[in-house]
């Protein structure tokens, strides 16, 4: 996926919840607040998952784009067309 695909799916996900992978692993979910070029980004109330009703919380904290594996969004926002 080229990266400027990958920046509008980021765009469409603001205000949304989404879920990180990491390279260790891990897996985030929290609500994305911000993100640049690099793929850093920005999330609120985020939360360390870690099985099915187990979860460690974060608060806000900002995830290094070259740690992704993958960002899974819940639900992306329509585009709203000018005129």
């Amino acid at each position: 996926m080229s990266t400027d695909v990958s920046l509008k799916m980021l765009a469409k996900s603001l205000g949304g919840t989404v879920l990180v992978k990491l390279r260790n692993g891990r897996a985030i979910r929290g609500q994305l607040r911000g993100y640049d070029q690099h793929m850093n980004l920005v999330l609120e109330g985020a939360e360390e998952v870690r099985g099915e009703n187990n979860s460690v919380k974060l608060g806000l904290i900002v995830v290094r784009g070259d740690n992704i594996v993958m960002i899974s969004p819940s639900q992306l926002r329509e585009e709203v067309s000018g005129t």
